[in-house]
């Protein structure tokens, strides 16, 4: 098992589980983080850190697409370590929907 980043984490891209995570296997792209699955260590101690429930185990149903989204993307984008600011705008998309479809960005 490992853990994911989800589609509520674009335009967000909150950094609380960031500062959590024992390995550093966090990854930033433009709108949204991602995590390295094969860095990932199942701890689960940056699941409950995220405020907006963008992290989910990769054994729950519907999660696919976002495990290789975030395999991807892990080795593209930059390592991120260090809590940053949210996003400036943060809080007016935390409860859209199709995030994904309407605002995702592959580069950084």
């Amino acid at each position: 098992m490992t853990y994911i980043v989800n589609e509520n984490c674009i335009k967000c891209k909150l950094t609380d589980c960031v500062e959590v995570c024992p390995v550093d296997c966090f990854y930033e792209g433009k709108n949204m983080l991602v995590i390295k699955p094969d860095e990932c260590i199942d701890c689960g101690v940056c699941e409950p850190e995220c405020p907006i429930d963008a992290i989910k185990p990769d054994t729950e149903p519907g999660t696919e697409k976002w495990v290789e989204l975030n395999s991807k993307y892990s080795e593209i984008w930059p390592n991120i370590n260090k809590q940053k600011d949210p996003l400036e705008d943060n809080e007016k998309y935390r409860n859209e929907e199709n995030k994904f479809e309407k605002y995702f960005k592959e580069n950084i």
